[in-house]
C-alpha cells in the first residue's frame, strides 16, 4: 500500500511524515513553496520529545504521480480547497482509487463520492501546526494523534482495517468504525469554536458566543435527525492519549483556523464548519445567529489578511444583534 497524501500542510505533513518514518511508501502533494522546501531540505517534524528531518517524495500535482493499483489517497487540505483538488485528482487517477478524507467538516466525503467509488472518512484528533515551509509540528507525544476510520457513509472493509493497522504502527491510535460520520459530526461541534479562537484568541473557545454556536449545532442536528458522538463518548475515546507538550519552549498557539489567519492564506474553513450549521438551520427551520456571525467575521478577517486575535469577544458579541433579526 502506497499513501499519496494530498495536502502537505499541518495534518498532511505530520501524518505523511510519520508514515514515512515508520517505513511506509509515501508521496506528498503540496503547494510550490512546501514542495521546494521539502525537496531541498527534507521534511522536518518537530514534537515535544524529538526533532527529525526525513527524506520523502513530494510533488506539486496529482498529474506528477505515477498511479498504481495499490495506492490510497489521504485528502488533508482544508475543505474550501477540496473541490478543486478532487477535480485535479479525477482527471488522472482511477475511479476505484480509495479516497480517505482526513479532514474536519462533513462535506468532503460527499464531494469525493461524485468522482470516486470508494470513499472513507477519518475523524481527526491530531494537534498539528504548519507555519514555516518545510517544517511541521506534532504537538502530542508519544501518541501523535487519534485517527479512527470508516467507510462513507457507513461500514468497514479490508481497507479500513489495513489503514488502521498501519496507523497504529506509525505513532497514531486508530480504530475502524462502522459509524465514522457520527464521530465526524461530533468533531464538527468541537470545531464550531475555531473561528472564535482565530478571531479573538484561545480563551474565546469557552466564551458565551462559542457556547451559543454549539447549542445551535445541537439544535440543528436534532431537527435534521443527525446522530453524533457526545462529550462523554468523545472524552472516553480520547482518554489520556493526547499529551500536548511544548516545542522549543513554546506552547501551541492555536488550531487550524488560527493558523490560516496567521499564515495570511486569504481563506478559512469557517464556511464549512459554522457554515454547515447555518445551512442545516436554513433547511430545517432553526435559527443560527451565532454561527452565521462567526462565519461572516472569520471570512472577512481572512480576506482582509487580518492576523489572529484582531478582535475581542466583546467586539464579536456586539455584532450578534445583526444576525438575530
Amino acid at each position: 500500500m502506497r499513501f499519496v497524501v494530498f495536502g502537505a500542510g499541518a495534518v498532511g505533513g505530520v501524518i505523511g511524515g510519520r508514515l514515512a518514518q515508520h517505513g511506509n511508501n509515501v508521496v506528498l502533494i503540496g503547494r510550490p513553496d512546501q514542495c521546494s522546501a521539502v525537496t531541498q531540505r527534507g521534511l522536518t517534524i518537530e514534537s515535544p520529545d524529538s526533532t527529525s528531518t526525513i527524506s520523502v517524495k513530494i510533488v506539486e500535482s496529482p498529474k506528477d504521480v505515477q498511479w498504481t493499483s495499490g495506492d490510497v489517497v489521504f485528502l488533508t487540505m482544508k475543505t474550501q480547497d477540496t473541490l478543486a483538488a478532487l477535480q485535479d485528482l479525477a482527471a488522472v487517477a482511477p475511479p476505484d482509487l480509495p479516497i480517505v478524507c482526513v479532514q474536519n467538516a462533513v462535506e468532503n466525503e460527499r464531494l469525493a463520492q461524485r468522482w470516486f467509488q470508494r470513499v472513507y472518512g477519518i475523524c481527526v484528533m491530531c494537534p498539528t501546526e504548519f507555519l514555516v515551509s518545510g517544517v511541521v509540528r506534532a504537538w502530542s507525544s508519544p501518541v501523535t494523534g487519534i485517527l479512527d476510520i470508516g467507510r462513507y457513509p457507513s461500514g468497514k472493509d479490508e481497507v479500513t482495517h489495513s489503514i488502521a493497522s498501519i496507523l497504529r504502527t506509525s505513532a497514531f491510535h486508530s480504530e475502524p468504525r462502522e459509524d465514522i460520520m457520527r464521530w465526524k459530526y461530533g468533531k464538527l461541534l468541537m470545531n464550531l469554536g475555531n473561528a472564535a479562537e482565530a478571531l479573538c484568541g484561545p480563551s474565546a473557545r469557552s466564551s458565551p458566543i462559542t457556547a451559543m454556536a454549539r447549542q445551535e449545532g445541537i439544535d440543528c442536528f436534532r431537527a435534521a435527525g443527525i446522530d453524533y458522538v457526545g462529550d462523554d463518548e468523545e472524552k472516553e475515546r480520547r482518554g489520556n492519549l493526547l499529551q500536548v507538550g511544548s516545542i522549543a519552549g513554546q506552547r501551541r498557539s492555536g488550531g487550524s483556523s488560527w493558523q490560516s489567519l496567521q499564515r495570511r492564506t486569504g481563506t478559512i474553513e469557517a464556511d464549512y464548519l459554522n457554515g454547515e450549521i447555518v445551512l442545516l438551520g436554513k433547511l430545517h427551520g432553526v435559527r443560527t445567529p451565532a454561527n452565521a456571525l462567526l462565519q461572516r467575521l472569520a471570512r472577512e478577517a481572512a480576506r482582509a489578511g487580518r492576523p489572529p486575535g484582531s478582535m475581542t469577544i466583546e467586539d464579536v458579541a456586539s455584532r450578534l444583534q445583526e444576525f438575530q433579526l
